[in-house]
């Protein structure tokens, strides 16, 4: 499997983890707290293997840090109707902006 498809999925993982903590309730809920505790731990795996192919880890973790930000923020807004503003879609955009900086400042 390809370094990106791990990467992808160890976003996947992350944020479904991360949903899934919301729906825990305190890990008092069984099966949203399976869902975290799995999640987290494939996204970890999943991460493993993309170093492991080789791609730079600030790169990795830039990009696993900014995509989790800013679909958990998605998932968030669409799906449990929590608020935005122009802030925080700025702090986003800020967010992914980093990552790309980071990213062609891998290739200089």
């Amino acid at each position: 499997m390809g370094a990106y498809l791990y990467l992808a999925l160890a976003i996947g993982a992350e944020v479904t983890a991360t949903v899934s903590l919301r729906f825990s309730e305190g890990f008092s809920r069984l099966g949203p707290s399976i869902l975290v505790i799995a999640g987290y731990g494939f996204a970890f795996f999943a991460l493993s293997q993309v170093l492991k192919a080789g791609l730079p880890i600030g790169v990795v973790y830039a990009v696993w840090a900014a995509a989790g930000v800013a679909l958990v923020a998605l998932v968030g807004v669409l799906f449990l109707k929590e608020p935005i503003n122009l802030a925080m879609i700025a702090g986003i955009l800020m967010v992914i902006g980093g990552v790309v900086l980071i990213e062609l400042g891998s290739k200089a």
